[in-house]
C-alpha cells in the first residue's frame, strides 16, 4: 500500500541550536515520531558555522551529504577516519560509533544527515542529477537542493521535500534548471 506524503520546506522548519554552539539542525522527520534517542532512522539539516566535535551515536550509522558550501574535513582522534567532504552532492557512509570532530574548509556549510538504527533499518542514499524513475520503497525522502523537480502533478523548489512515512511509491521525476540535483533516501527495514 502507498502511504501519502508530506510536503516539507526547510525554511520554515525549527532550527535547534547545538548544545556547543558551533551550528544548528533542521529536523525533517525522526521514526518512530516523536522518538528521542531510540530512533529507527532520522532525517535532518545542519548548518555547521564553525569547527566542532560531532557527537557519537552508537549502534547508529551515518550518512552526511554536503548541500552548500566548501565542506568540512571529518576525522577521528586514532586516524581512522579522515575524509575531506568538500564535494556538492556525495553522499559519505559512515559509523556513528566513533565521536568524531569536524573542520570545516572555508567558512560554514550546510549538509543533508541521515541516521539509521543499525539493523533495523537500511537506506539508499543518492543524489538525482537528471530525469529519473525511482523504485518504490517502505519509506523514504525527496529533497530538492537545486532546480525544480516534479512528478507530473505537484512540484517541489530548492530546500523542499516530500516525505513518505508508509509505502513510498515509484516516481517518475522531472527536473528544470541549471545543474539540478535532489537527494533520494529509500528506507527498508532490515532482513
Amino acid at each position: 500500500m502507498v502511504g501519502r506524503s508530506e510536503t516539507l520546506d526547510l525554511q520554515s522548519l525549527p532550527a535547534v541550536a547545538w548544545r556547543n554552539g558551533a551550528g544548528v539542525t533542521r529536523e525533517l522527520a525522526v521514526h518512530p515520531r516523536e522518538a528521542a534517542a531510540d530512533f529507527d532512522w532520522r532525517l535532518s539539516v545542519a548548518e555547521v558555522e564553525r569547527d566542532a566535535p560531532f557527537s557519537a551515536f552508537p549502534g547508529i550509522d551515518r550518512c552526511i551529504v554536503l548541500l552548500r558550501g566548501a565542506g568540512m574535513r571529518l576525522h577521528s582522534a586514532d586516524g581512522r577516519l579522515d575524509e575531506r567532504l568538500d564535494q556538492a552532492h556525495r553522499p559519505f557512509h559512515f559509523s556513528g560509533d566513533d565521536a568524531l570532530s569536524a573542520t570545516l574548509v572555508d567558512g560554514p556549510c550546510r549538509d543533508f544527515n541521515v541516521m539509521i538504527r543499525r539493523n533495523r533499518w537500511r537506506a539508499d542514499v543518492r543524489a538525482l542529477q537528471g530525469a529519473v524513475r525511482t523504485e518504490p520503497a517502505t519509506a523514504g525522502l525527496l529533497l530538492a537542493s537545486l532546480g525544480r523537480w516534479s512528478d507530473g502533478a505537484r512540484g517541489l523548489g530548492p530546500l523542499q521535500a516530500w516525505l513518505w512515512r508508509d509505502g513510498m511509491p515509484a516516481l517518475d521525476l522531472e527536473c528544470t534548471g541549471d545543474a539540478p540535483c535532489a537527494l533520494l533516501v529509500q528506507l527498508e527495514p532490515a532482513a
